[in-house]
């Protein structure tokens, strides 16, 4: 592949995953608002919150044998339709059992086009970090363009309506999966259905436990605290700033990793991102989750060419399936604990020792070898 198809195909796939992401990302910041409107407990919204991820821990394989055998346009087209009726579900329908099956179904529509963005921007080795930045600035458009006025609308005539306008706006990610190539992929070499994990391994899946599980609730959660009038509106606007800071930080991240390494610069942000996570926690909540959603935003491109140039070749799809899976069941996980914990235990204690276990695994990664062997799935 050249790098100007590399190019296209990695753009395409990306605005593909930006126009369904907010359905789910909606879902994100009006459930545990609006739990008693979805007729849900806290702890049900979040289990609800994490099912989408833990789908995607057994169903990862399965994902990746689909991609590989019908390609990236099929695949892809399939999970836009899919997210269009998870969304008009969340628009009709109430209590856990009837939400459940449909975060399933977004749990597997998301690994499709997630998987499809990381493979397309790193097809080609020449420019893969680059490329990889570019794709979260992509991806990272339509939650920015959506939070506000989602929040706005919600605020105003409650969140079904949300999610009726959001189905309509996934519908156009059609347009975007059309123009990709419908081959197959390479034939995937079979391997060993689990490993213990490697120090990528454990920093992707506290990665998802705090930034993509326990942040996330959490600024809900205490923000409604905070401001129990407008809290739908200022959540709204800090998740559409976590969006807008992958949009004009995404690229630099990934120049950034070009110029000083990946690795390298994975710990020293991980570390920063942990001094943010006490602050949060400990009552900053505003100030604090502006630093995160920043630094985070910097982060994001660093694991596929990562993951890419330790395992070149076909296996990469495989790889950095792998690394999902991990990031997966932190991310599954965090939602869970917050709903358990936050009504119960100081906020931080719970921030402050999940910053030291992402430090602790930060650490460890800029000290492991390289390569490291690569868990299957």
């Amino acid at each position: 592949m050249t790098t100007t198809s590399a190019d296209r195909q990695s753009r395409n796939a990306s605005l593909a995953l930006s126009l369904t992401l907010p359905v789910d990302v909606l879902l994100y910041l009006l459930l545990p608002m609006y739990a008693d409107v979805f007729q849900v407990s806290i702890a049900e919204a979040g289990i609800l919150l994490a099912a989408n991820r833990l789908v995607r821990i057994v169903g990862y394989s399965w994902v990746v044998r689909v991609c590989a055998s019908k390609g990236d346009r099929f695949t892809l087209s399939v999970a836009a339709i899919a997210t269009v009726v998870c969304s008009l579900g969340y628009a009709l329908l109430s209590g856990f059992w009837a939400l459940l099956p449909l975060r399933m179904v977004w749990g597997l529509c998301f690994a499709v086009l997630n998987l499809s963005t990381q493979a397309l921007a790193t097809a080609e080795p020449i420019g893969a970090a680059r490329r990889s930045g570019r794709s979260r600035a992509f991806i990272a458009l339509g939650p920015v363009l959506t939070l506000p006025l989602g929040a706005v609308i919600a605020h105003q005539f409650g969140p079904r309506v949300v999610f009726l306008l959001l189905a309509l706006i996934a519908l156009c990610a059609l347009m975007f999966t059309r123009p990709l190539s419908p081959a197959s992929h390479a034939p995937l070499q079979p391997s060993r259905r689990w490993k213990l994990p490697n120090a990528l391994d454990t920093w992707s899946f506290l990665e998802g436990l705090t930034l993509d599980g326990l942040f996330i609730i959490g600024l809900a959660y205490l923000g409604k605290d905070l401001m129990p009038h407008d809290a739908v509106l200022a959540a709204g606007l800090l998740m559409a700033l976590r969006y807008l800071s992958e949009i004009l930080l995404g690229p630099l991240g990934g120049r950034m990793a070009d110029s000083f390494g990946a690795e390298r610069l994975l710990v020293v942000l991980s570390l920063m991102t942990c001094v943010a996570l006490v602050g949060f926690g400990a009552g900053w909540v505003w100030s604090g989750a502006a630093f995160i959603v920043v630094l985070r935003a910097l982060q994001l491109p660093l694991l596929a060419p990562i993951v890419a140039r330790r395992v070149p070749g076909p296996g990469r799809i495989q790889a950095l399936a792998a690394r999902s899976i991990w990031r997966d069941i932190g991310a599954g996980t965090g939602p869970v604990i917050a709903g358990l914990l936050l009504p119960i235990m100081p906020s931080v204690w719970i921030y402050g020792v999940a910053a030291l276990l992402l430090a602790w695994a930060a650490i460890a990664c800029g000290r492991s070898p390289h390569p490291e062997p690569q868990p299957g799935i």
